[in-house]
């Protein structure tokens, strides 16, 4: 199902303030568990947040006392054999084969043109405990629980968990929660690096606000490209690749209106007014041409 930017949401709250949006999944009575639904209207969101000017970063986050519990299993133990009936989810399919829908999300994040901080308010679970992966910064409640759970359930860990958790947790400790079914209390996942810091529950949203008012100062085309630039090089094979991306991406900003307001008002000691927003369009820096969509 393809959702436009203005339809109203069924899973999930959104709002819009003083430069930040906040995504809340709204499923209390379920704890906020994902669906196809859920899915489709994180996609919507994000596209949502990158089409408004106004916005220059992003927090996710959850109602009630739990992030995400996971995957919506009210349909019984044929829950995932019948999600290629779901008609939400009639855009995955290829050929005989379907997509993860945990990974929809998370890719949907991974290309999000503005700063994400997941607020990880309660228990995240499964697909809870891997959409946060591609969030630019993590912190959580302190009563906060991940659940990497898959082999559990008979399953693998999806959402490209298997990219994203090894390059913030490390190899070992990675295989080591996701073969063990890991429950991971907070103080483990502070200790790991999966969250940069915890705090009481009450405090987690104006914490989470406080971190986002850092990502609103800069150019908002610089912070689009910088993100893209640090994630996709992470993968990268040699640095070389990562000169190449920055010595294009440098060419394309040394002349922007932004690069020339910034040094006018560092020699004029004020702060700078940059115009540029990422609905103008994006430079193309990546020398395979095989750069993000941009919404």
């Amino acid at each position: 199902m393809q959702l436009r930017r203005g339809d109203v949401f069924e899973t999930l709250e959104y709002k819009a303030s003083d430069g930040i949006a906040t995504i809340r999944l709204n499923r209390p009575e379920k704890r906020n568990a994902y669906n196809a639904r859920m899915m489709n209207e994180l996609v919507a969101a994000f596209d949502r947040s990158d089409a408004d000017d106004d916005v220059g970063a992003v927090i996710l986050t959850g109602s009630g006392d739990a992030f995400c519990a996971g995957a919506d299993l009210s349909g019984g133990a044929g829950t995932f054999a019948q999600l290629s009936e779901d008609p939400e989810r009639a855009a995955l399919r290829h050929g005989g084969l379907w997509r993860d829908g945990g990974g929809v999300a998370s890719l949907r994040i991974f290309e999000s043109l503005k700063p994400v901080i997941a607020a990880i308010n309660g228990p995240a679970i499964g697909v809870g405990a891997t959409m946060i992966l591609a969030c630019d910064v993590r912190i959580a409640s302190d009563t906060a629980r991940f659940g990497y759970v898959f082999t559990q359930r008979g399953l693998v860990p999806e959402a490209a968990s298997s990219w994203f958790l090894p390059r913030i947790v490390g190899l070992s400790r990675a295989l080591e929660w996701t073969m063990g079914a890991c429950m991971v209390a907070a103080d483990e996942a502070l200790e790991a690096g999966l969250v940069r810091e915890l705090c009481a529950r009450d405090d987690l949203i104006p914490r989470a606000r406080a971190i986002a008012r850092r990502f609103l100062s800069g150019s908002r085309v610089a912070a689009a490209l910088t993100r893209q630039m640090m994630w996709r090089m992470a993968g990268a094979a040699h640095p070389m690749e990562a000169h190449r991306v920055d010595s294009r991406a440098i060419a394309a900003l040394r002349s922007s209106p932004d690069t020339m307001e910034a040094v006018a008002a560092f020699l004029q000691k004020r702060e700078a007014n940059f115009a540029s927003q990422v609905s103008d369009g994006m430079p193309d820096i990546w020398p395979d041409g095989s750069g993000p969509k941009f919404y």
